[in-house]
């Protein structure tokens, strides 16, 4: 029967001869090397012809433009601009300046070197960033990563001189990274700290910081360095047998419980978003005056002492490149690049999307980069974008990164100035303020979402929060990315291959178990490959998965009672239009399933196949052994011209 159907395919159905002939004499696709000059003649010599056909005259105006967007709206800048940019920059600089210092002591650096992260590394981006809102400068989860992983090679009680050295390093390091990333768009590489692992992180990290803030909220002096929250709270447990001083506590608790209330006033009424985003530096201004007035210093208060005053000092001198530890050092840069950008960009681009525009990925990425490498030059640490600080300049009415100089300024002014005046200022304080912004980074409401979307995805969660929990933060992030990484390459290894059957009255076929309502067609099994490789690593299991399929159908078929010739099996379409690419491993599956079926008098028919893919089949010469007549451009051109092939038959008997 199938030699007869065969035989009277090309009679029966001439109009499908020409679609076919496409198929099979379609061109040669592009090689890899035509590709990458076409994606360079595309994407970079098109460009700069445009540009120089705009700007002709001008060549390095047109690139500085490129590098510098604030060169192409600050053209546009007006007035009414400014006054707003004012008034949220100060805003920002009142909340900025506080948080800085409480994440410089969280860094394990000194005071000045957070208020240093946010002078030079903001100057930086407001010339390069495309975002109009975001906030930049030192954020709570990068400080913890620092602290975390750079006193495993250096204690900064013992030798802070040697500990603030690599700081800086890490600093140029991450820099470099990000702006490596930018320059060769390698933006993707930031993808794979997926959204459910962000968050897992994200929340863990919150927990390990407000843990770690007990130290200066009860004013204790006998601390473990460990982040694991089993050494935190042990530590705690032991500290609190030594003698310790319940005024801080009454102090960091005080203020934390009147940040909490205008965060709450804040919230009910955004008119007074200013009452949230002042709170902290009220909170260090009081605090500071009661200490000062009531000698509470003497009574065994916890005050951050001497600041050294002045702007930022060069620190090309302390950068590292030749130590012991570069190899580590290194490392701890790529991590804090990646998680510093992920932050900053989710939170740039949510807010873009708020002001209807678009946020360039790869300028921010050079931003970033050159913002930290700067940094890195002027005694500062990682710097990024900060969730809640850029919702308090979106809240202030921002229209441009102005916002960020004048925060900038008015922190060097603080430098100068009120440097003096913090001495007095607890660390209690210090220590409400870290813990008033934590619960931001803990998305409960998010990870619920997570779990009833995806399982899997929230096992990432899980892993990521349970792993910066009780190990490390390095072990929470390696936890995240391997099972996301595992995910990939099982459902890669082990892809589906579907039933497929014709939807009623349309030319659609679909999963079977999808659409119950889907007919089959006697005699003729369709199944489609749900993998975009087939290649080493599934080769060899889709091909079982076809002949387990095949099988089922014959068994099916010989259990049943007077079975017709007609219903055995005779052909097997395989839809391909998913698969993008194969090698040979997968040719070589591919040959030995048509052996196999060919051998059981079962013809093998490839539908859809893509160019590439045809292509391999062409340079194996598998399209001749299987006969050119069965490779079609669509499942319903393969099923119409077997189903016709069938009725002929039929009507010749």
């Amino acid at each position: 029967m199938s030699i007869e159907m065969q035989n009277h395919q090309v009679e029966a159905a001439p109009a499908e001869e020409p679609l076919n002939q496409w198929l099979i004499n379609m061109p040669e696709p592009p090689t890899l090397w035509q590709e990458l000059v076409g994606y360079i003649r595309t994407n970079v010599l098109s460009k700069k012809r445009n540009k120089t056909k705009k700007t002709a005259s001008n060549p390095v105006y047109s690139c500085l433009k490129s590098v510098f967007p604030i060169i192409i709206w600050g053209r546009q800048y007006k007035l009414n601009m400014f006054k707003k940019d004012l008034m949220a920059g100060l805003t920002l600089a009142s909340l900025c300046i506080p948080q800085s210092i409480g994440y410089a002591n969280l860094a394990g650096l000194d005071p000045e070197y957070g208020l240093y992260t946010s002078v030079v590394p903001p100057l930086i981006y407001s010339m390069m960033g495309s975002s109009r809102e975001l906030a930049i400068g030192p954020v709570a989860v990068v400080s913890l990563l620092l602290s975390s992983m750079v006193r495993d090679l250096q204690d900064p009680i013992t030798d802070p001189i040697a500990y603030r050295k690599i700081v800086f390093t890490v600093t140029f390091f991450a820099g470099a990274f990000q702006a490596i990333f930018g320059l060769f768009r390698l933006g993707f590489l930031v993808d794979f700290l997926s959204h459910a692992a962000l968050v897992g992180f994200m929340a863990g990290a919150a927990i390990v910081i407000g843990l770690q803030q007990l130290k200066g909220l009860f004013g204790l002096s006998h601390f473990t360095n460990k982040t694991d929250v089993v050494s935190v709270l042990s530590s705690v447990f032991h500290s609190l047998h030594h003698p310790w001083q319940p005024l801080n506590f009454v102090i960091g608790s005080s203020f934390l419980i009147f940040i909490l209330l205008a965060r709450f006033i804040g919230k009910r009424n955004k008119k007074l978003f200013w009452i949230p985003a002042m709170a902290p530096l009220i909170s260090v201004i009081l605090a500071t005056l009661i200490v000062y007035l009531t000698n509470a210093e003497t009574r065994g208060v916890k005050i951050v002492k001497h600041i050294k005053p002045g702007f930022n000092r060069p620190s090309v001198d302390q950068l590292q490149f030749n130590g012991q530890h570069l190899g580590q050092v290194a490392k701890i840069g790529i991590i804090c690049a990646i998680i510093a950008l992920t932050e900053a960009i989710a939170v740039g681009r949510s807010f873009a999307t708020i002001k209807g525009y678009r946020l360039d990925g790869n300028k921010e990425m050079m931003a970033m980069g050159f913002s930290n490498i700067a940094g890195s030059l002027t005694s500062c640490y990682v710097a990024t974008g900060s969730f809640s600080r850029t919702a308090v300049n979106f809240s202030a009415g921002c229209e441009t990164v102005v916002s960020n100089i004048v925060m900038a300024i008015t922190v060097m002014v603080s430098l100068e100035v009120l440097t003096r005046i913090l001495y007095f200022t607890p660390t209690a304080i210090l220590a409400s303020i870290i813990l008033s912004a934590l619960p931001g980074l803990i998305d409960i409401s998010g990870a619920l979402h997570i779990w009833k979307l995806d399982k899997l995805d929230f096992l990432v969660l899980l892993a990521a929060f349970l792993g910066v929990l009780f190990a490390s933060v390095e072990i929470g992030l390696l936890l995240a990315v391997g099972i996301s990484f595992t995910r990939i390459i099982l459902s890669s290894i082990r892809p589906t291959v579907e039933a497929l059957g014709r939807l009623s009255k349309t030319d659609i076929f679909g999963d079977i178990n999808q659409y119950p309502m889907a007919t089959k067609t006697q005699g003729l099994l369709t199944l489609r490959i749900s993998s975009p490789l087939l290649c080493f690593a599934n080769a060899n299991f889709i091909r079982d998965r076809i002949l387990d399929s095949v099988r089922k159908v014959e068994e099916e078929e010989d259990d049943e009672q007077e079975v017709k010739r007609a219903k055995v099996l005779q052909v097997v379409i395989i839809d391909m239009s998913c698969v993008m690419g194969l090698d040979t491993s997968g040719i070589v599956a591919l040959e030995e399933l048509h052996q196999e079926l060919a051998s059981n008098d079962i013809r093998l028919v490839i539908a859809s196949p893509r160019w590439r893919v045809l292509h391999k089949l062409k340079q194996a010469k598998l399209d001749e052994k299987m006969k050119k007549e069965s490779i079609y451009m669509t499942v319903g051109d393969a099923v119409d011209v077997y189903v016709r092939a069938r009725t002929m038959s039929h009507d010749m008997c």
